[in-house]
């Protein structure tokens, strides 16, 4: 069993602490002396550990060579052995774990210094948060009682503020009124501010019905107008003549047209700016003269077929795009298009026809040809094809301004029966009407105007046909955009209509008073 003996003890010397160096020493040296596996009395032991009070001790056996008594320290502890039948030595060893782990401790310290500084990083952000979810916390409560007030005093809090805004715009309309009052004919920031505040009129009761909570936003633009009103008064001249008086809507009792307003913008046509060309206005009746409707004829883009027409029943529903009837019709041609006594009046597509179409059915109910009349592009407007045959309506009833080969281009005016369409009288002008821009009729006279630039027309041609009498006149007439397509005349209004590249501009005419 030696070698069995031999393996234990080297295994314990190295498991063994340094301050008991010379002893293992000792007794390795004892061992290696030991008799042989025959000598050996016992086959099988155990030996086990035992402790003292303040040290370390081991009940121990061992045999001397001399006289087999036994002495000294055992080494090994928790063991087992025993030899099989052919005397292998086999041993069952049980350690205490008397090594102390320096290593896993020192792991365990940094996993532990990582942690906290994590910890700490963490903890750092926690206060962070905090803070804003405090700060949150307070915006939300404000918000919550903001929202609750609303809540409760939305009905009484928006009528009150939409009704002391119907007032200050009631005040600024009279304001307006005042202003127009001290002029002569109208200024431009004045007929631009009157149109304006009709559209915040409009829009205040829009924003009434749909979005009670948009004060903030109209008072703005009150207070934007009011700055553009008290800007106007502050530019009036003192001493300013008082303007004639306008004659009674639909009358004739003037000296004719002495001036003209500068432009007031309604809106851009309802198909886009693309649709240059085209023409405007409201339908005059006698017979029910402020009644008419407003009408909206765009031509396709080629500037020569007229398809589409719209037709609004109130000048607020052109401006809001509401209730508006659109037709369509294959046949028209050119901006010379009219509306009379609910009847839109135009050129028959590459003829000198005029078709009389009810606007009621969008049928062509009459068309008739107009005698000798030059037609696509012979003697159109200057910068306007397709006009032609331009119709035209006054205090009178319809016309149409037109020329002839006979007349060599120059303008010729006839009177038309509006239920037939028969020409009821003519007059030949001296004016070559491709060097005119455009034309309209007042009260029996042809008003020609030319281009003077971009942004300046000249009304510079009158024939009287109430007296055969022609002649010069000089009236600058302002513009937006560079062409203007048509204009067309309202007697009640006493305003001209003008499609200007795709706008729809108005103006308001100043008549001389009627000669004594």
């Amino acid at each position: 069993m030696r070698p069995c003996l031999l393996f234990l003890q080297a295994l314990l010397f190295l498991l063994s602490p340094p301050a008991g160096a010379a002893e293992d020493l000792e007794t390795w040296g004892t061992l290696a002396s030991y008799p042989s596996s025959s000598s050996l009395p016992l086959t099988e032991f155990t030996s086990n550990f035992v402790s003292g009070s303040g040290s370390r001790s081991r009940a121990a056996t061992s045999h001397s060579s001399g006289s087999g008594s036994s002495s000294g320290t055992q080494l090994f502890s928790n063991f087992t052995g025993s030899q099989d039948d052919r005397g292998t030595c086999l041993c069952s060893v049980a350690l205490p774990d008397t090594t102390f782990p320096v290593e896993r401790v020192e792991r365990l310290e940094n996993t532990a210094l990582i942690l906290s500084q994590k910890f700490e990083k963490e903890l750092s952000k926690v206060k962070e948060y905090v803070q804003l979810i405090s700060i949150y916390e307070k915006k939300l409560s404000n918000l919550t009682v903001r929202v609750e007030i609303m809540e409760k005093d939305t009905i009484s809090y928006t009528e009150l503020d939409f009704e002391l805004i119907k007032l200050e715009v009631k005040e600024m309309e009279k304001l307006i009124i005042q202003l127009k009052g001290s002029f002569v004919g109208s200024s431009e920031i004045v007929d631009q501010l009157e149109v304006e505040i009709r559209n915040m009129t409009l829009l205040v009761e829009k924003l009434e019905t749909l979005d009670k909570n948009n004060v903030l936003t109209i008072r703005r633009e009150i207070a934007i107008l009011k700055n553009k009103l008290k800007e106007c008064e502050a530019s009036k001249v003192e001493n300013v003549p008082v303007a004639p008086p306008r004659p009674a809507p639909g009358s004739c009792a003037h000296g004719g047209v002495v001036n003209i307003s500068r432009p007031a913008i309604v809106q851009l046509n309802w198909r886009g700016f693309a649709f240059k060309y085209g023409a405007w206005g409201r339908d005059y009746s006698p017979q029910n003269p402020d009644k008419g409707l407003y009408w909206v004829a765009p031509l396709n883009t080629d500037g020569k077929l007229l398809e589409y027409y719209r037709l609004y029943n109130t000048l607020d529903d052109l401006l809001l795009y509401l209730n508006a009837r659109e037709y369509q019709i294959y046949y028209g041609q050119g901006g010379g298009t009219v509306v009379y006594k609910n009847n839109m009046y135009v050129n028959w597509y590459n003829s000198r026809t005029i078709a009389k179409v009810n606007l009621t059915t969008n049928k062509a109910a009459v068309t008739q040809t107009l005698p000798d009349a030059a037609y696509n592009n012979r003697f159109s407007y200057a910068n306007v094809g397709w006009q032609d045959i331009d119709l035209a309506v006054d205090e009178n009833g319809l016309w149409v301004i037109y020329a002839t080969e006979a007349s060599t281009g120059n303008m010729v005016i006839s009177k038309l029966n509006d239920t037939t369409l028969a020409v009821l009288n003519t007059w030949y002008t001296k004016q070559y009407k491709p060097s005119v821009s455009n034309a309209f009729m007042v009260c029996g006279v042809l008003y020609a105007t030319r281009t003077l630039n971009t942004r300046r027309e000249e009304i510079f041609y009158y024939y009287d046909t109430n007296t055969g009498k022609e002649g010069r006149v000089n009236i600058i007439m302002h513009k937006m955009q560079e062409t203007v397509q048509s204009i067309n005349y309202h007697p009640f209004d006493q305003k001209l209509y003008v499609y200007n590249d795709g706008y729809l501009l108005n103006y308001d005419l100043v008549f001389e008073q009627e000669p004594r």
